[in-house]
């Protein structure tokens, strides 16, 4: 079944090979440069009525002469049948092109990782014929984010890397930081890898969380009229100031949450009653850095807690 995650893994590994590092690095060979590596069909079907599709496959075009192809399935779960068609793939591949064939699984889940290493033999009584063990690209070989710094020197490996560990615990962390390393990017550059992510994660909770930091990625661009404010500040109620605010006032709210920034219930009351949309973007500015949520008002005109506060204004 082709999934959102299958289609993610397509792209990736075709448009940036450089995601692959990790497997290279592993296995003592020189990382993948992309004006080395030719995209190959991905086709393995013969006369026959049934259709067989490697997730990608890749040639890697070397120097020395010592080509190699790189078949990278993704798999989700295990699957009885892999164990014939994974075998079947590498002795096509091998047959077709004449040159040695490294298979890639890539995991997201650490039980599916650790069966995926196989090996997975064709055996009769204590004679192995054919034995097919992957490269698992999976939680315990891709390292997880530490640094920010990460997204914006290597986007591809981070936003897989993000994939990859979208079970994990920490997965909440390693987008937030995702979400702050794309703090330099323009418009076109922060719209591809958010696309990019988003339909990786697929039905995960990790893709709600992705969806609430992209969010907080708009305050980072205020002004410029990003895909991210064009999209989350604007709203379903585009062009009307009360939609506006309310989408605005949501979002400063969500950014003090995501910081375990303790709102008040006087605090709250005046940054929902606010409808004055420059306020409110001075507001969401001052909440990334905020220690206090009474941070947000400093500067601000005093109003009495228990004063009245006019239609429009942000008391």
């Amino acid at each position: 079944m082709v999934t959102a995650t299958h289609e993610t893994a397509h792209r990736i590994f075709q448009e940036h090979p450089e995601v692959l590092a990790p497997a290279f690095e592993a296995l003592g060979l020189p990382p993948p440069v992309k004006a080395d590596i030719e995209v190959l069909s991905p086709d393995v079907t013969e006369l026959r009525p049934m259709e067989r599709r490697v997730d990608t496959v890749l040639r890697i075009v070397s120097s020395a002469g010592d080509d190699f192809i790189v078949a990278v399935e993704t798999q989700t779960r295990r699957a009885p049948d892999k164990e014939a068609n994974w075998a079947y793939y590498v002795a096509y591949l091998r047959a077709k092109f004449g040159l040695p064939v490294l298979l890639v699984a890539v995991c997201k889940s650490r039980s599916t990782a650790s069966w995926a290493t196989g090996p997975f033999e064709c055996r009769v009584g204590p004679w192995v014929t054919q034995a097919t063990r992957p490269f698992v690209l999976g939680p315990d070989t891709v390292p997880e984010i530490t640094d920010e710094s990460m997204m914006a020197q290597e986007p591809a490996l981070a936003t897989f890397t993000a994939i990859v560990h979208s079970e994990s615990p920490n997965i909440d962390a390693i987008l937030d930081m995702l979400a702050r390393g794309m703090r330099p990017f323009d418009k076109e550059t922060a719209k591809y890898w958010c696309e990019f992510l988003e339909v990786g994660l697929e039905n995960t909770p990790a893709r709600d969380t992705w969806k609430g930091l992209q969010k907080m990625v708009a305050t980072y661009f205020p002004g410029r009229g990003t895909l991210f404010e064009e999209t989350y500040l604007e709203g379903k109620a585009e062009g009307k100031a009360e939609g506006k605010a309310e989408e605005r006032t949501a979002l400063i709210l969500h950014v003090l949450e995501k910081r375990e920034i303790e709102v008040s219930e006087g605090a709250r009351d005046r940054i929902t009653s606010c409808t004055d949309l420059d306020q409110l973007a001075a507001w969401l500015d001052r909440a990334l850095t905020a220690e206090a949520a009474d941070d947000l008002f400093t500067g601000d005109p005093e109003v009495p807690d228990d004063g009245p506060r006019d239609k429009g204004s942000c008391g």
